[in-house]
């Protein structure tokens, strides 16, 4: 079997039950485990160099979305190349990846008639089934079972761990304008221990309010901007210093505000969304000082 993977969390999953091996093209945006960079490349971002700052970056989108653009540009002549039978994507996020319509016109002219599948996981269940429908598809059962063995159990350890405090934590899935944590990601800070505040289980992120965020009061901020790595992550939450309502809220005065890498964790429905709940673990102890433990890779206390 030959597989195009066009989603990074697919990526993941494929190499991690030990189907990298038929992986024949990602996307630019495959960066994990490293020897998917060793695959042929099919996608580009077509954002504007000059789109760097989150609200820059979020008024393009907003414009693209709007006028029917594609964020992603999709090698059609590279895919027929490839000759693949299998083409994983998703339909789940207009601005997460080269769009379901896209593929399945490329899909359509390509010779061998491959097979178009379609991810939508909205919770860390759905994500399970999905590493279970993989691992039959790719005929890596094996391999699924043991990745979904090995994740459950520490699910299991997380969810019977308990906290000397469950902080009522506001997840920013982008930071101007706000946005709240969506699908996976609110079961994901309970699993940590944690109460998620406007947030939106099994739906997409939703634009806040600056008023509304100081009104519901968060003890605790993830700050998890989508697709950002944590260098960038904190030059975007950098930019909030001259917002008068961020720099009131209770959480960032008591330096309990924290910047994550959302492009390794939070944002992909993969297998380290069980990795992204031990951080905002690690968070909520460190914010409440119950226990003293080094701080994981991808995540950071913000400097004031």
């Amino acid at each position: 079997m030959r597989i195009v993977s066009l989603l990074p969390s697919a990526t993941e999953i494929l190499f991690a039950i030990g189907a990298g091996d038929a992986v024949v093209g990602v996307t630019h945006e495959c960066d994990f485990p490293p020897q998917a960079r060793e695959r042929a490349v099919l996608t580009s971002s077509l954002l504007p160099s000059d789109a760097a700052g989150a609200a820059a970056i979020d008024r393009h989108v907003r414009t693209s979305v709007h006028s029917g653009s594609s964020l992603y540009a999709l090698d059609a002549q590279r895919l027929a190349q490839l000759e693949p039978d299998l083409i994983v994507t998703q339909e789940l996020c207009a601005v997460c990846a080269v769009s379901y319509e896209i593929v399945e016109r490329a899909a359509k002219r390509l010779r061998g008639d491959p097979r178009v599948v379609s991810l939508e996981p909205s919770s860390l269940e759905d994500v399970y089934a999905t590493i279970a429908f993989l691992g039959e598809l790719c005929e890596r059962r094996n391999g699924a079972a043991a990745l979904l063995a090995g994740l459950r159990a520490r699910e299991a350890v997380l969810r019977n761990t308990p906290h000397a405090v469950n902080p009522r934590v506001l997840i920013l899935e982008w930071t101007d304008p706000p946005m709240s944590g969506g699908h996976w990601t609110p079961g994901l800070v309970e699993l940590a221990g944690g109460m998620p505040l406007l947030a939106h289980p099994g739906a997409n992120s939703q634009t806040l309010t600056w008023e509304g965020i100081a009104q519901a009061d968060p003890d605790l901020i993830v700050a998890v901007p989508c697709g950002f790595n944590l260098a960038r992550a904190q030059t975007a939450t950098g930019e909030l210093d001259g917002n008068a309502v961020w720099n009131a809220l209770r959480a960032v005065r008591a330096g309990h505000a924290y910047v994550m890498d959302g492009n390794a964790y939070v944002n992909r429905p993969g297998p380290r969304l069980i990795d992204s709940a031990d951080r905002f673990a690690w968070a909520f102890d460190d914010a409440t000082a119950a226990i003293n433990v080094p701080r994981p890779s991808g995540i950071t206390r913000l400097s004031m």
